[in-house]
């Protein structure tokens, strides 16, 4: 029988092969693994270990602001406060502590607006929010905007049709969280921000702290908040700062931003607090946060601990300010009580060195009516003795017979005779009185119109002739302003405040304004412009730049002064071209004015015992206040400037009442006010040299000045 031939299977030659393939591509897998860990994985464990720091700045307290005898005048007052810091959480993980959160404290959800519960009602209801649009209206939205453009158009859609039914499904409970949410999503990635720092009860501040472990991100700390010691006292210049909810001003966010600033940090909004921001904001401190790929936090580390923001040693002593600002108050109320004073409502003061441009004192009261009560009350108006300008009268009398002598149109001694002066086409130009022959330092001492009149005609190059015309070049007027602007009438005094107005300036070119101008009729100045000028003839022709700042300290952690950092040093801004004796004339017609018979202030400054000098105004002007019903209406402005001892003057003081009366009696507010001012400073002074606290006395009580009079 034939044997039949094994047929020879393929299976275990295949088989062999898939092993054989198997096994080089095990073998290739072993090699690459081994590439990877011996060649690649030092770089490869430094990428998955690789980290970022993050470094944030966080903010400190304010400078302090001191008066020149050492009493803090603004300062910080701690408060405790609970903060969040975004470590790079979701929303959800964030409102879960949120939630959280609002079962430990009380927060009110004033600030809550209707896009932020729009937003949170989204993050709440996300199936029903997602039905408000239809996927037909999604399928057309795909079709006109991709990704990111198409997401932010289905979502207003949403927003839209959010109705007020169905934000009511938000409880009170909601509405907490909500408001804690909206802190928590208002700040910076690692950024502490406030979520609450006004009223946190003590019971609060303990519970979040025990329970921070329950709340990611949250922390207890000691917040500050600006607080003024003196109240209203001089509140308008020292300026104010923004909240911790308000952060950077809209307006100025960009540059606030390019100098390193946080967007929820506070910074000075006004005057002092402004001026001085990049003193008084201080040095942040610096945290760096290490995180890793995933942005977690992996490890903190304190680069800088800050330190709060320098401190202002101001120029201003506040008993003065205070003792002066209570006098205007008692006589502005005093002075209402006369007839035709239906429009006063306002004085300003300002106290001044006359050697160094120290201002001792920047004192504005107004009486306003409160629109709730419908009373009068009476405000601060600090701001107002150098945003504010007026017609002043004679007081400026001293800087034209000194401009006379600069412009060869009078000599010392010159006599002019005071009588009426007649001129075509107006109304007699005259002086109160009809004084007859006088000269310049009698002149001063009356207050004569008539000798200014003629000194104006001379620099205007005209010449009088009773019943004539009166032809003056139109250049007279830029001689005397340019010549006013030496003592700082009419120009910026250079103070270290903002909004500083210069005043107006009249634009009719008609002969007779020259005359007015010379008497400071025309043009308008304000209470500290007067201060500079009065102080540039007390001093001997210096016209000096006024400054509120007198030192910048380096901050102390107990109630010790910390090493001067800047002194700011007097700055003569220009000096009087003037020949020998020229101001000592003026000078001696301003002591006549306070201290001889006869004088216009001497019936309230006469009896002094400490020799002041000085001229009064009073100013034929218009109302331009706020009662637009007398716009126009024809008002008396009263000014008066003085400084003390004559000899050595060691205080310049500017007093402008404006709208003081119309028709009735002369009340000479003006007067009344400078005496007291004068009286309290030097009762201050000799108090204090005799180791006295009667500084508050000194404005309500009896002056030792008077007691001396009377005795």
């Amino acid at each position: 029988m034939k044997k039949r031939k094994k047929k020879k299977t393929h299976v275990p030659f295949r088989l062999n092969m898939l092993f054989f393939i198997v096994f080089v591509l095990f073998s290739v897998l072993v090699l690459r693994l081994g590439v990877v860990q011996i060649v690649y994985g030092d770089d490869y464990k430094r990428e998955i270990e690789r980290t970022e720091d993050v470094t944030v700045n966080n903010p400190v307290p304010r400078g302090k602001m001191i008066d020149s005898t050492g009493k803090i005048v603004v300062d910080n007052v701690p408060q405790n406060a609970i903060t969040y810091t975004n470590n790079g959480v979701d929303q959800e993980e964030m409102l879960l502590v949120a939630e959280r959160l609002s079962k430990l404290i009380e927060k009110d959800d004033k600030k809550v607006t209707e896009r932020d519960k729009k937003d949170f009602w989204i993050l709440k209801h996300q199936k029903k929010a997602e039905k408000k649009v239809s996927e037909k209206e999604r399928k057309q939205l795909q079709e006109k905007y991709k990704d990111e453009e198409y997401d932010k158009k289905v979502y207003r859609l949403i927003l839209d049709r959010i109705t007020e039914k169905d934000l009511s499904e938000l409880s009170k409970a909601d509405m907490e969280v909500l408001a804690i949410y909206r802190e928590f999503t208002s700040g910076y990635k690692f950024t502490p921000q406030i979520v609450k720092n006004k009223d946190v009860t003590p019971e609060e501040f303990a519970v979040v702290s025990e329970n921070l472990s329950l709340l990611p991100g949250v922390d207890t700390t000691t917040d500050w908040e600006r607080f003024y010691t003196y109240e209203d006292t001089l509140r308008s210049v020292l300026g104010g700062v923004t909240t911790s909810d308000k952060g950077l001003p809209a307006e100025e966010i960009d540059n606030y931003l390019s100098k390193g600033y946080s967007r929820n940090d506070r910074v000075g909004t006004s005057y002092l607090e402004k001026q001085y921001e990049d003193v008084l904001h201080g040095q942040k401190a610096k945290v760096k946060n290490v995180t890793d790929k995933a942005g977690n936090i992996v490890s903190t580390e304190m680069i800088s601990e800050g330190q709060r923001g320098k401190d202002l040693i101001l120029t201003v002593d506040m008993d003065l300010q205070r003792a002066v600002e209570q006098i205007i108050e008692e006589e502005l109320w005093t002075a209402r009580k006369y007839p035709g004073t239906g429009l006063l409502d306002r004085a300003y003061v300002v106290l001044m060195d006359p050697n160094t441009g120290e201002i001792k004192a920047l004192a504005g009261k107004r009486i306003v009516r409160n629109q709730e009560t419908g009373k009068t009350e009476m405000q601060d108006d600090a701001l107002g003795t150098f945003t504010t300008t007026y017609n002043v009268g004679s007081a400026v009398k001293g800087a034209t017979i000194l401009t006379g002598y600069q412009t060869g149109a009078i000599s010392p001694g010159t006599p002019f005779y005071d009588a009426p002066l007649i001129i075509a086409g107006t109304k007699p130009k005259k002086s109160w009185k009809n004084f007859g022959s006088i000269n310049d330092v009698n002149a001063l001492k009356v207050s004569s119109n008539v000798y200014m009149f003629h000194t104006a005609i001379k620099i205007g190059g005209g010449r009088y002739i009773p019943g004539g015309s009166l032809p003056l070049k139109k250049e007279g007027f830029d001689i005397i302003r340019q010549h006013f602007a030496q003592f700082g009438l009419g120009v910026r005094t250079g103070i270290d405040l903002p909004n500083e107005q210069i005043g107006a300036k009249g634009t009719d070119t008609t002969p007779g304004l020259m005359l007015d101008l010379a008497i400071g009729q025309y043009d308008t100045y304000s209470t500290l412009q007067m201060a500079q000028y009065v102080s540039t003839i007390a001093n001997g022709g210096s016209r000096m730049e006024p400054h509120m700042v007198k030192e910048i300290r380096e901050p102390q952690m107990d109630n010790e002064l910390g090493p001067i950092v800047q002194e700011i040093q007097p700055k003569v801004l220009n000096r009087l071209d003037l020949e020998s004796g020229w101001i000592e004339r003026v000078q001696l017609g301003f002591r006549k004015v306070m201290g001889e018979s006869g004088g216009t202030a001497y019936g309230f400054f006469g009896n002094a015992p400490y020799y002041p000098a000085g001229k009064t105004g009073t100013a034929q002007a218009f109302y331009d206040g706020p009662l637009t019903n007398y716009r126009m209406s024809p008002v008396m402005n009263l000014s008066l400037v003085g400084y003390a001892p004559t000899n050595n003057p060691e205080i310049a003081m500017a007093v402008i009442v404006p709208w003081a009366y119309t028709g009735g009696t002369d009340n000479r507010s003006n007067l009344k006010i400078g005496r007291r001012v004068m009286d309290t400073y030097f009762d201050i002074k000799a108090a204090r040299a005799a180791g006295g606290t009667t500084a508050d006395e000194a404005a309500n009580g009896e002056s030792e000045t008077e007691k001396k009079n009377e005795e």
